[in-house]
């Protein structure tokens, strides 16, 4: 006979947060945000915590080297798409751990005997407008030259001109040796007015470059997710068929943290996958799991090693899988229990392994609402698709403008991978849609308006870090007529 829960499978609609005391340290400005992403020992600080809780989706729609950036920037996480080649995923890693380093090893180099028209080439082709000059052309050879936009004059130099015709040369620069500290080199670069610093070794071989635009970055956004060198941080997706050949590849482009990326979870590819990441890298390549909606399938993951575990079957935007399996529960039901299996995993092993909400995110306070029912953190698509540092095309739609975004599960992503099965590779049906998202500007401005209400909140329930807020919350479930008088009601809308 099977086995039949009464409860119903809430979603985070029905759901309202009570308020309580608020006292008068409670205040925004004091909320604190940081949360665990990977697993700890009890009396031990996790060794990677985001400085908000948020992460963008495995997905083609969302998730790039250019969302991964500017979501470090504001604190939280990308996890790179794996439905391409391993190669381009490895780049785009590698694009993140460059973008901003404080010493960045130069992607941008050329030769003397290199033309205008190859810096132009190469300036086209990275963005960058500073050169390295180096005697192989190399990121390391003997440091020649600096070419930057100041050193030639597109309407008058000829396209064939030699770059050690207008370059720089090592004689004239202003070089830091290597050994010099970060704050050591913004020092030189201040003091002399300089854009970019080159730091050689003793045979003046170029090793790193230091640039102005990233000292003014660490100022401007204080939440910054950095790694140790301060790099910033960046996960990378994975699925249970390539994983051997693919972790590696990722793993050498300097992930911080990957993630399987399935729409569901509890299996034995996926308990495969973890044991072998763990038994060649052991703690130091950090692994995600799920999804799952239930305390078995979060103990199986756990049990399996997995580092933190994502919650939610079709609860997604764009998701269809309820529709097309059956399959699936409502998010707020399976965030709560969950985080319950959580708990007492935490009682009786002593190890805390964090918990992502993944999906059934529609309004706002819809996160706040997952993180009091017990998520560490969530996994948007949707929120980020429409974001001008999402990878897809903004198009006029009407009087306004959209973007697009698509499930990995539709025919445009094709990502079998990701339902995979263990049977003959190929997508059968579809799991998701093709869509339009409306477009919401920078993603600066939208996450912080977010963020502002989050802890406007949280405040609201007394709360100051996501921990009182769990520990200390109370919640409500509405009705249908509730849910209409909260919102504008009994009144003539102006400008409708």
């Amino acid at each position: 006979m099977a086995n039949i829960i009464n409860e119903p499978s809430r979603t985070f609609g029905e759901y309202l947060l009570l308020p309580s005391l608020t006292t008068k340290d409670c205040v925004v400005e004091n909320v604190d945000l940081k949360t665990p992403i990977c697993r700890f020992k009890k009396g031990e600080k996790p060794q990677l915590t985001l400085n908000i809780p948020f992460s963008s989706a495995i997905m083609q729609s969302v998730s790039d080297n250019n969302m991964a950036i500017a979501l470090a920037k504001n604190g939280g996480i990308s996890f790179i798409y794996c439905s391409q080649s391993i190669e381009s995923e490895a780049e785009m890693v590698r694009k993140v751990k460059k973008y901003k380093a404080g010493f960045v090893i130069s992607d941008s180099n050329l030769t003397p005997e290199n033309t205008l028209q190859d810096v132009l080439e190469l300036k086209e082709r990275t963005g960058h407008s500073t050169m390295a000059i180096t005697e192989d052309g190399s990121s390391d050879g003997k440091l020649l030259g600096i070419v930057t936009g100041r050193d030639y004059r597109i309407t008058r130099d000829p396209l064939d001109k030699k770059v050690k015709e207008f370059m720089t040369p090592a004689e004239k620069l202003i070089v830091g040796k290597e050994g010099i500290t970060l704050s050591e080199a913004n020092d030189i670069i201040w003091e002399n007015k300089l854009n970019a610093l080159p730091i050689v070794d003793e045979n003046f071989n170029l090793v790193y470059t230091v640039f102005r635009k990233d000292y003014s970055e660490d100022k401007d956004n204080p939440r910054s997710l950095l790694d140790d060198q301060k790099r910033y941080v960046v996960g990378a997706g994975i699925n249970s068929r390539d994983y051997k050949e693919r972790v590696p590849a990722l793993v050498e482009a300097g992930a911080d943290v990957l993630c399987i990326d399935s729409s569901e979870g509890f299996s034995e590819w996926q308990a495969d996958t973890i044991k072998w990441i763990k038994s060649k890298y052991g703690d130091t390549v950090k692994v995600g799991a799920g999804n799952v909606v239930e305390k078995e399938g979060f103990k199986y993951l756990a049990d399996a090693g997995a580092d933190f575990i994502k919650i939610g079957i079709g609860g997604g935007s764009i998701c269809i899988t309820r529709e097309q399996k059956g399959i699936g529960r409502g998010q707020a039901s399976a965030v709560l229990d969950v985080a319950k299996a959580r708990d007492e995993y935490f009682e009786q092993t002593g190890i805390y392994v964090p918990i992502c909400s993944d999906g059934g995110i529609v309004l706002d306070y819809h996160i706040t609402l997952a993180l009091s029912m017990g998520a560490d953190f969530v996994m948007l698509g949707r929120y980020f698709a429409g974001f001008d540092e999402s990878p897809t095309a903004k198009i006029k739609y009407g009087n306004g403008y959209v973007k697009e975004y698509w499930g990995e599960g539709s025919n445009r992503a094709r990502n079998w991978a990701r339902y995979d099965l263990g049977g003959k590779a190929g997508l059968q049906f579809e799991e998701g849609v093709d869509s339009y998202v409306p477009y919401a500007g920078k993603l600066d401005d939208g996450l912080g308006s977010t963020l502002h209400k989050i802890k406007s909140t949280m405040c609201n329930c007394g709360a100051k870090t996501i921990k009182e807020l769990q520990q200390n919350v109370r919640l409500t479930v509405v009705s249908s007529t509730s849910l209409t008088e909260g919102g504008a009601h009994d009144v003539i809308l102006k400008n409708q």
